[in-house]
This record gives structure tokens, sequence and C-alpha cells, in this order.
């Protein structure tokens, strides 16, 4: 039997309900939400792992954040960063055990489209380069496009995580069985290339009963869905009830 994907819960937005009140002043002793207590709480849910995007504008979570996350015991962290020189550097000194390349735009709300490996391949092959000497395993955060994915074999990344915004915008409408088509044959391209496939962005406790059932997925990272459904239930609640999903559990 295969086994199901594993869970990476990203926390962003916990911190994001905390910089509604606190920006600027994170570190107050009164702020909260707390994003170190949300990964324990998800970590006690059954969190396979923990996903944060330190993104330039530090709209949600802060560097303080990401060290304390990087020391919490028994966490595996993945840092989603865009692909620049600092960043890289910072996930150099960090060493968390992963890395997502991922596109940034301040404009954006979150990430909305994937990397562009095609079009930017010295400049990934470096920052790929850079991360992997330093012991961190990269992926890249690309659409469900096989140029993409043959991008990625080229520019040396061992994993790709695709896009599933694109799928998530159309569930509930005819649209959504093309984008799931478009997820299928990216999966079964890059399994075929020698990649790892992990897939995120929009997932939630709806469309997971589709999208858990994608060929060679190791990963699903889930973030939004599990912040607000935990608003009702607690964090290791929410957590909990969808790696029960995962599994086929419910």
């Amino acid at each position: 039997m295969t086994r199901p994907p594993l869970l990476g819960v990203n926390i962003d937005h916990a911190a994001t309900l905390r910089q509604a009140r606190y920006r600027g002043h994170h570190a107050s002793p009164h702020a909260e939400p707390s994003p170190l207590a949300f990964a324990r709480e998800a970590l006690a849910g059954g969190a396979d792992g923990l996903t944060v995007h330190l993104r330039e504008d530090r709209r949600h979570i802060q560097e303080d954040d990401v060290r304390a996350l990087a020391a919490l015991p028994g966490a595996r962290l993945n840092l989603e960063l865009a692909c620049t020189p600092w960043m890289t550097e910072y996930a150099r000194r960090l060493r968390p055990a992963a890395a997502c390349l991922v596109p940034e735009s301040r404009e954006e709300v979150t990430t909305e489209g994937g990397l562009d490996v095609a079009g930017q391949r010295d400049r990934v092959a470096a920052t790929v380069a850079a991360l992997a000497a330093a012991g961190i395993e990269v992926s890249l955060f690309i659409g469900p496009e096989t140029a993409q994915v043959d991008a990625a074999v080229a520019v040396g990344a061992p994993v790709v995580e695709l896009h599933t915004g694109a799928f998530a915008h159309a569930w509930g409408t005819p649209a959504a069985d093309a984008e799931l088509a478009r997820l299928r044959v990216a999966c079964e391209h890059a399994h075929r290339r020698g990649l790892v496939v992990n897939a995120g962005h929009g997932i939630n406790y709806d469309n997971i009963r589709v999208l858990r059932a994608l060929p060679h997925l190791h990963e699903l990272n889930i973030g939004h869905t599990i912040v607000a459904r935990a608003l009702l239930t607690g964090a290791r609640a929410a957590v909990a009830e969808m790696k029960a999903l995962l599994r086929g559990d419910a």
C-alpha cells in the first residue's frame, strides 16, 4: 500500500494574525498568537514538518521567528525564500533542513505563481548550488508545467513543489478537472525525471480529498486552511484532522 503524503504545516498566517496587532512589536511579551506555540501544537497534532516564508518585506514571519523554529527540538524546518543573495546567505547561516525557492512580489497577498526556473536558469542554479553546499535540501516552487520540471532538473534541484493554486481557484467548477490533469501529468513527468514531488498552495479540507490521490506525492505543504480551522478547533486538532484526511481516514 502506498503511504500517504507527509504533511508540512505552513505557519505563516499565525504570524499574519499577530502582525495585524503587533506589527513593529512582534517581540513584545504580549504579542499573540505565538508562531512558536502554534508550531508546537502543530507537531503535537502530527505535522511532519514546519514551513515558513521569510518574505523580504517581513509582512508575517520575522527573523526571530525563524531562529526560534529552527531551534525547536524534533522539528524539520522548510524555509521558503526568494532567490536573492541576502536570502541565500541567510539560509546558509541558519541551515534549515530544507529550503524552497519561490517567486516573490511585494504587491501580491501571497505567492500567486510558480518560479520561472526556465527563464532564469543561471541565477537559480547558482542559488541551488550554494544552498546544497551548506547541506540544505533544495526544492523549487514551480507551476505544473513539464518545461519547468525539466528546468528544475537542469539546475540540479532534487525536489520540486508543484503550485496547486490554479486547481484550488478552479475547485468547484468544471475547470478543476483540467487543472487536476495538469498536476497529474507534472507529477508523472517529475517522477520520471528522478525528482521528489511535493505540492502546495490553496489546499483545504475539501479539495485535499482529490489531491491526495495524485501519484508520487512525497509531501503537501498546507497553511492557511489549517490556521483558519485552528481558530475554531485549536491547532493540534486542526492538524490532526488534516492528517486523517491525508491517510484517507475521513
